[in-house]
């Protein structure tokens, strides 16, 4: 069994490494060569792009990695690029059918499979990701099933609609829960214990406050937001429970998020490589787990030799990313 050496009262912490030259090169230059390849290229591109935000985060002054390949993406990239066709087609179909009837179930259909897609794409990405992650040998493994997910996010999403959005905070913990839960690492375990009251509070304390002052609450807002997320993940390690730790304060996010908006703002969104990489960096500068982890304890267990990335490519397709 593969172990790690590794101290086991002091707290752990985070370093990334990336740099914002390097990083600039890299994104426009992939950005250059999916236009050219009218998007053939941006699986590669994608893979490129998260092996080196993988190489650059760090913890025990080990990096992790991730060996996934640009091919395996462009695989689930073409799949996922015929079914959104077929789905236009028959959508397009359907609305200049004249008849209102048909456009009305096209419309609905329509939106219907997107929202439904959601899950597929969270299972199926997370899947991915975990199988080809790694740090110092012990690789990840998502545990989750498809369709019990599903479930989670149709009734957590009938729920959202049927109290006009009042559940949404319910609904997000429940599938973090959910997700997180089956996360593993070796034999770690990982938990989320957030609360939808918690996180409904800061919301709405976030929206009035932020009205009232004229946005200078936002970055409290913030603040509070990441470290509702960070603070309630932990590690289980033979039974000890271990948190996560967001060490930021609120002087932190403000030059965090000022300077980033002038570096967007004056440069017409060129700056945009160099704020991923200050964000990446703030992050791990302010993150960490706390006492009681032992890198002596984490063994191996099992591989995943999943290669399907259709969800990831639909999480690409529909706008969000796990990174």
């Amino acid at each position: 069994m593969n172990k790690i050496a590794g101290l086991k009262s002091e707290k752990k912490t985070f370093n990334y490494s990336g740099k914002g030259g390097e990083f600039f090169l890299m994104f426009f230059k992939n950005i250059f060569l999916t236009i050219i390849t009218l998007g053939l290229y941006y699986p590669w591109a994608k893979i490129e792009i998260l092996k080196y935000h993988y190489q650059s985060s760090e913890l025990d002054n080990t990096r992790f990695s991730f060996n996934g390949t640009g091919k395996e993406v462009f695989k689930g990239y073409i799949k996922v690029y015929l079914l959104f066709i077929a789905f236009s087609i028959l959508y397009t179909i359907g609305v200049e059918s004249q008849n209102a009837a048909i456009v009305f179930i096209s419309i609905i259909s329509y939106y219907l499979i997107i929202f439904l897609l959601i899950p597929f794409a969270i299972h199926g990405s997370m899947r991915y990701r975990a199988s080809r992650s790694s740090w110092k040998g012990i690789t990840f493994k998502y545990l989750g099933d498809r369709v019990e997910l599903l479930w989670k996010f149709i009734i957590g999403l009938l729920l959202t609609l049927l109290t006009l959005g009042i559940y949404g905070s319910w609904f997000q913990v429940e599938i973090r829960k959910y997700v997180i839960s089956h996360l593993r690492f070796g034999n770690l375990s990982f938990d989320f214990k957030g609360k939808g009251e918690n996180l409904f509070w800061i919301h709405v304390k976030g929206f009035f406050l932020s009205i009232l002052t004229f946005g200078i609450y936002s970055f409290w807002y913030t603040k509070n937001l990441w470290a509702f997320y960070a603070d309630n993940t932990e590690i289980t390690q033979n039974g000890r429970k271990i948190p996560f730790k967001l060490n930021a304060r609120v002087g932190d996010v403000f030059e965090l998020v000022i300077i980033n908006f002038f570096l967007v703002f004056l440069t017409f969104g060129i700056a945009y490589p160099l704020v991923i990489i200050r964000t990446f960096s703030f992050v791990f500068r302010f993150l960490e787990i706390e006492e009681g982890f032992d890198f002596d304890e984490i063994q191996q267990v099992s591989y995943d030799q999943y290669d399907d990335t259709t969800g990831e490519s639909v999480s690409d397709f529909l706008d969000f990313d796990l990174i």
